[in-house]
């Protein structure tokens, strides 16, 4: 699944309206160790919320950031070799 999706690291949030349109990807909050701001999902839900409501979710999608996927030798995505 994600090679299907083209992840590139953990966590990589991805959400699907009711006709299974990607409408968002991105991250969960700006949340970042070290830098003090509460883990509240606020941008996830804010895409959740306004999907539900038959909206489209803000256009800026910040990309999540975390540990990169770590692939099996031979497993890789070719978007992962470097």
């Amino acid at each position: 699944m994600a090679k299907d999706y083209r992840a590139a690291c953990t966590p990589d949030f991805f959400l699907f309206d009711a006709g299974r349109c990607l409408v968002y990807r991105g991250q969960f909050d700006d949340s970042r160790p070290g830098n003090g701001r509460p883990v509240t999902g606020a941008d996830l839900r804010a895409a959740i919320d306004a999907t539900l409501a038959g909206l489209a979710p803000h256009a800026e999608q910040l990309p999540s950031l975390g540990c990169n996927i770590k692939w099996r030798k031979g497993n890789e995505p070719d978007y992962a070799r470097g």
